[in-house]
């Protein structure tokens, strides 16, 4: 890292008190950025199971006029996950990317786990367990069904409903179908399909036996139960969201149980589901048909969480029939599959389920330069490198016009501490002819701030990156980096593993990739010009130290940017030095 240092004199304050205000400045300003950045993005937490608590059965969904055979809450029961899922019949999934079951009471699908991901990166780590049903800890599930009309008095399928199955396990190109017959003149059909990823789609279909047209409402619902713990960072969103209207709409768990629910009428495309960090929940209805949207609420007896959505009514006429489509996304928030369900089934903005950020026109196209240089070398901290060669190319010639200056700040040094000791007792003096030697050698004493703040944009949106998207989490780089996204897991304070003993102290924690780092900036500082003030060079040597225990707690991915631009910088700057010094003798005064 290039300091930064302001060294214009002034004729009131006097050259050295001004030199060691803006250094202290500098300095104030820098860790503030990078302590304030640890504070506001926080290193990744361990990943823990998605859902916390014990639970109730399915809230009602969006409100209908007069609604009657609505699925009603059910008393709770207190049962382990195994026991639930050996309470009623089900028909096994089996996809390329997820394992579970749905259940046929309630035709719910509440049994998901993720092939792909596993809780850490111990060895065996189970798989990370998404969707548990009704009755257990962590209950989290999706539901579509009907409502009746107000004024409309018939039987419909609910939360306890078993419904009958044929077709055998469902996997992707072998659809399920469940038939429930009310015994009134309604059969309800649903047909069950899952792609080779994390997509459901449910066609549900009524046929009407009855000499008279029934009117019913579609609705789907996402649920959870238990307040899950989420990371609590204000750059990342956990909790219900949805994209209704085109317009994007997060609302915290905390803001559910102050203000009530939040509902939304006559909207047409979008979606709406539940997020964690990683992993989201999501019901999708038909992108062409309107609905009303709601973020629902209930303390009792736990707390529930619920969005969903009614779409207008359905007609199935006297010995007609009538069918709807609706799909539920439960999975991984991957780049990649999020924007080719928006752009290949019209879903409006999936990929907003991704927390870009207010800088996303910065953090995504890192993302996306990063993942393709990734896809093409195998290894994301090696990606991160090149990425970083790539921006010193790019902002090469502002860095070689700073480093210029530098340079030539330098090779004037002795000529200003000259100077300074000459005219000590004229101040007006001294700042004159210090500015007089500056405009003749025609160097900037800013020149040292370009650098940074060049780096800080990058800087920032590198580490969103590495924080909220899940292609980073535990992608490994070489040796003892297991995780770039994690802090480095080494420890200075143990001799990195050699001595049997685990400080707890957070910024006790350094690792051998900040040590590398404080290395190279300790170096790159050799480079820069030295502060004449003795004062000023004592700060100035701690700063690398100082700097190497607060990287310690940033992911790794970020520290090996951050060292890998040192690198660069320091064979930037050593070129020019050497051709400035050959090119010209100092100025005199």
């Amino acid at each position: 890292m290039t300091r930064c240092r302001t060294r214009w004199p002034t004729k009131d304050t006097g050259t050295s008190r001004m030199e060691q205000r803006n250094l202290i400045l500098a300095i104030v300003l820098s860790l503030a950025i990078l302590v304030g950045f640890q504070f506001l993005f926080p290193p990744p937490a361990p990943v823990a199971p998605v859902q916390q608590q014990t639970t109730e059965e399915a809230a009602t969904p969006a409100a209908a006029p007069a609604a009657t055979g609505v699925p009603a809450a059910a008393p709770p029961v207190a049962l382990t996950r195994d026991e639930a899922l050996t309470r009623g019949p089900r028909v096994a999934i089996d996809s390329t990317r997820l394992s579970g079951s749905l259940s046929l009471q309630g035709g719910r699908i509440d049994d998901l786990q993720l092939r792909d991901y596993r809780e850490t990166q111990v060895p065996g780590s189970p798989q990370v367990v998404l969707l548990s049903p009704p009755g257990t800890p962590n209950a989290y599930y999706g539901e579509f069904g009907w409502i009746a009309g107000a004024g409309t008095v018939v039987a419909l399928p609910g939360p306890d409903t078993v419904w009958t199955a044929t077709g055998g396990t469902l996997g992707p190109n072998a659809p399920v179908t469940l038939m429930w017959d009310n015994g009134a003149g309604l059969r309800f059909v649903r047909t069950v399909r899952v792609d080779e990823n994390y997509l459901f789609t449910i066609n549900d279909k009524v046929e009407n036996t009855t000499g008279a047209a029934v009117t019913l409402y579609p609705y789907g619902l996402v649920s959870r139960s238990g307040t899950p713990k989420t990371l609590g960072y204000y750059i990342l969103h956990e909790g219900p969201l949805g994209v209704l209207d085109e317009r994007l709409v997060e609302v915290d768990y905390g803001d559910l149980q102050e203000g009530g629910a939040q509902t939304q009428r006559s909207t047409k495309g979008g979606w709406l589901g539940i997020t964690d960090k990683y992993w989201l929940v999501a019901a999708i209805p038909d992108q062409t048909a309107p609905f009303e949207a709601a973020f629902r609420y209930a303390p009792v007896p736990v707390d529930k969480y619920q969005t969903d959505f009614r779409r207008d009514a359905t007609m199935i006429p006297a010995g007609g029939s009538a069918e709807v489509k609706h799909m539920l996304f439960a999975g991984a928030k991957e780049v990649a599959t999020l924007e080719a369900y928006r752009d290949d089934l019209g879903v409006s903005r999936f990929d907003l389920a991704i927390d870009w950020g207010w800088f996303f026109f910065l953090t995504k196209p890192i993302f996306l330069a990063i993942d393709y240089l990734y896809r093409a070398i195998g290894n994301f901290g090696v990606a991160i490198i090149v990425f970083t060669m790539f921006m010193r190319l790019l902002f090469f010639p502002l860095a070689n016009k700073s480093f210029k200056s530098m340079a030539g700040m330098r090779q004037i040094q002795p000529e200003v501490v000259r100077v300074r000791e000459l005219y000590a007792n004229d101040r007006e003096r001294q700042t004159r002819e210090i500015m007089e030697l500056y405009k003749r050698a025609k160097v900037n004493p800013l020149s040292g701030c370009i650098p940074i703040l060049l780096q800080i944009p990058v800087f920032f949106a590198l580490y969103k990156v590495l924080f909220v998207t899940i292609e980073m989490r535990h992608a490994p780089f070489y040796g003892w980096i297991k995780d770039l996204s994690a802090p480095d897991p080494t420890n200075l304070f143990n001799l990195f593993g050699l001595i049997p003993w685990d400080p707890q102290i957070s910024f006790l924690h350094v690792g051998i990739l900040p040590i590398i780092m404080g290395i190279s900036m300790f170096v790159q500082q050799k480079l820069n010009p030295a502060p004449p003030d003795p004062i000023q060079q004592k700060m100035f040597m701690f700063l690398p130290v100082i700097f190497t225990f607060v990287l310690a707690g940033f992911p790794a991915g970020l520290v090996i940017y951050w060292t890998a631009n040192n690198i660069l910088s320091m064979g930037q700057q050593w070129i020019i030095i050497r051709r400035t010094e050959a090119a010209s003798p100092p100025p005199k005064t």
